[in-house]
Formats: structure tokens, C-alpha cells, sequence
């Protein structure tokens, strides 16, 4: 086996696509069932990079028919509102589609390709990571499986075996934990805006999303451990309403919830990402406030290294591309982490001063008033090289 990928999220999925396409003999181990796994609610802001990575992958065809092409983004601010046109300032968009969606199109895209996907896997571990072959093992409907590999590929999230598979001796860990989290909810109404809105309101954040014409997603500021079952659709409804400008509340269908849930913000990187046999990528990794939509973005980009790096090595016989690969993707990684620590410092209610407050004024007025810091916002939230 040449290599073994722990995880079968978007990251793991997307790799052993990449692999298999390329002729790398893998196999994926995930320890929840396909359904859980394509049930998550997630990302939904894709970078250029990442649109063209799936194209490239062969499974961008739904993508390019439903997902939806944004060529900017609006902040309001206490009554103002300020377009960020990322076309005229960079040339390039984004697209909104579902993460839901982008794992099952990589599963069918697997299925019908005969992948070997091993799901609702129990006690994976990963082990001889310094030695001339690394071993998985897990247990599968009952039975012990067991590899012998020459790499393995740690795709399976932040709570996942593997980034703990390296000694703590050698591990360093950056992290940051916010105040606040994200209390969000999805339902079948049309989007209240064409585009994405991020609001900032002396009652906190409020971000206005999508996944389809047909299907919203919102967002409202609240304590990290707020329990979403305090929160029935009337007072989510009412409380988005009070953060959004007076002609976007007016427009603002409401619904029943399909999924609400509370998601906790937090910035955090482990470095290095590369230990002996093992290769980091995407969660295992990194975490990003969901401010600046680079979770997603960031682990595609690592899988993207990561495959092009295998493919080398098995192709010309040259390690040079692996030996790089950690400090090749933490330059982009601590880029993304800046990028999003400043947008959500930025839109969130985080000072506890009325000196931070109007720090927080100084910063929008700048933003409002420079095309130049207009155009890093741009270039940095529609993708980084």
C-alpha cells in the first residue's frame, strides 16, 4: 500500500481522489458512517482555487451547473454599507455550494470509481511513522484491518487520531479560543440578499448566507457556550432582524429551521505538519474562525501540495516536494489565520472597552475609505496563492 488516508471528510476524499486519478494505489479510513459524514453542515464559500481544483478532480460538473458565482461581498456598519467588489479588485470571485454537497459528489464520484472507503471504522491507529513502512490499523464491521504503507495522510479533524500520533516533544501548538460563537441556522427560504452580508451591530455579529437560491443560511453572534436549544426560530428570527439594516430586515423571509447549532470560534495551528511518514492536512492542522470562509479553502489547498508531492515521489522518485511540504503550506496557513483573526476582530462584538469599540469605528472608516486596504480584503477572502 502506498499510502493510507485517515479521513474521509472533504480533505480525505478530495486526496484520494487526486491519488487514485493519478495512479497512486490508497485506501480511506473514517471513523463516522457516509451519511453522518454528508449530512455536516458546513463551508460553502469556495476560493478560485479550490473551484478549480474540483474541476481538475473531475467532480466540478454540479458545481459549475448550481453553484453560484459572487463577485463581492457587504459589510454594514451601524446604518453604512460598503460593497467589496472583488471582481474590480482582483479580477477573480467566489462561488457559494455547499460542503454537503462537495462530499457527495466526491463519494459518488469514489463509488463509481470502485475507491476503497472503509466507513464507521473503531479504533484506528496510526503507528512506526519513523521506520521504513507505517502501520494503520482499525476495526471494521467487526473484523481488524491492518496496512503496511509508505505514507500516511491525517485528514481526520481536530479531534483525530493522528496530528496526537505525533510526540508531543515535537509538536507545537498555536491557539487562540474567542469569547463567542456562531448560532446559525439553515432553512428553505430564498436568500435575503444576493450576496453575502456581514453585519456589525452593538448587539453583535450578524452574517446573511446561502447555500442555494432556495436555501439560507444565517448567522447571529452569541456566547461560545450558548445552548441553541434556548433559541426557537421566533427569537432567532427576531434577533437576526434587530442586527441587519432596516431595508435588508424588511426583506428577510423566515421559516422553519432545518439545522441550528452552535459553533464556537477559535484560531489554531500545530506545527510541524509533517512527522516522519505522516502528512497533516485540513482540521488535523489548522482551524480558522469561519470570519473569512478558509477552513474549506485551506484544506483543499493542502491536499493539493500533498497530491502534487506524492506524485512527484512516485513519479520521479524525488522527495523533494514532501520534504517541503509543511513549511510550504504553513505559509499560506498563518496568511489565512492572520486574515481571519482581522475580519472577525473586525465584524464581531469583541471589545470590552469603549476604547476597542472605537478602534473597531477607526478600522471600518479606514476599510471604507481605501481602495487600497479595500483591495487586500479582496485579495485575501477570494484566495491567496
Amino acid at each position: 500500500m502506498q499510502v493510507v488516508i485517515v479521513g474521509a471528510g472533504p480533505a480525505g476524499l478530495m486526496l484520494g481522489r487526486l491519488l487514485a486519478r493519478a495512479g497512486i494505489d490508497c485506501v480511506i479510513l473514517e471513523r463516522q458512517s457516509r451519511a453522518h459524514v454528508e449530512a455536516r453542515i458546513r463551508a460553502g464559500v469556495l476560493e478560485h482555487g479550490a473551484v478549480e481544483l474540483l474541476t481538475a478532480a473531475g467532480v466540478g460538473e454540479r458545481l459549475q451547473r448550481e453553484g453560484l458565482v459572487h463577485d463581492g461581498v457587504e459589510l454594514a456598519w451601524g446604518g453604512r454599507r460598503l460593497r467589496i467588489d472583488f471582481r474590480a479588485l482582483t479580477g477573480r470571485g467566489v462561488t457559494v455550494y455547499g460542503q454537503t454537497e462537495i462530499t457527495r459528489d466526491l463519494n459518488e464520484a469514489h463509488a463509481a470509481a470502485g475507491s476503497r472507503i472503509y466507513y464507521e471504522c473503531g479504533e484506528v491507529t496510526v503507528r512506526d511513522l519513523a521506520g521504513p513502512a507505517a502501520r494503520v490499523t482499525a476495526r471494521h464491521a467487526g473484523s481488524p484491518l491492518g496496512f503496511a504503507c509508505d505514507y500516511v495522510a491525517g485528514c481526520d479533524g481536530f479531534h483525530g487520531v493522528c496530528r496526537q500520533a505525533i510526540p508531543a516533544g515535537l509538536r507545537r501548538e498555536y491557539e487562540r479560543v474567542y469569547p463567542v460563537g456562531w448560532l446559525g441556522v439553515l432553512a428553505d427560504t430564498p436568500p435575503v440578499a444576493p450576496e453575502l452580508i456581514y453585519a456589525h451591530h452593538e448587539r453583535g455579529f450578524a452574517l446573511c448566507s446561502m447555500r442555494s437560491t432556495t436555501r439560507s443560511r444565517y448567522y447571529v453572534q452569541v456566547a461560545a457556550n450558548e445552548d441553541p436549544a434556548a433559541w426557537n426560530d421566533a427569537r432567532f428570527w427576531d434577533e437576526l432582524r434587530r442586527r441587519l439594516p432596516h431595508d435588508v430586515a424588511d426583506g428577510l423571509v423566515t421559516g422553519p429551521s432545518i439545522e441550528k447549532s452552535v459553533a464556537p470560534l477559535r484560531s489554531f495551528v500545530a506545527e510541524p505538519m509533517r512527522h516522519g511518514r505522516l502528512f497533516l492536512a485540513g482540521d488535523a492542522a489548522h482551524i480558522v474562525p469561519p470570519t473569512g470562509a478558509k477552513g474549506l479553502n485551506l484544506a483543499f489547498a493542502d491536499v493539493s501540495v500533498l497530491a502534487a508531492a506524492f506524485v512527484e515521489r512516485y513519479a520521479a522518485g524525488s522527495e523533494a516536494a514532501l520534504d517541503a511540504y509543511s513549511a510550504t503550506c504553513l505559509a499560506r496557513v498563518w496568511k489565512a489565520e492572520r486574515f481571519s483573526w482581522w475580519f472577525t476582530q473586525l465584524t464581531h462584538r469583541l471589545a470590552t472597552d469603549d476604547f476597542g469599540a472605537r478602534l473597531q469605528d477607526a478600522e471600518f472608516d479606514y476599510l471604507a475609505g481605501s481602495p487600497a486596504a479595500q483591495q487586500v480584503l479582496a485579495e485575501n477572502y477570494v484566495g491567496l496563492p
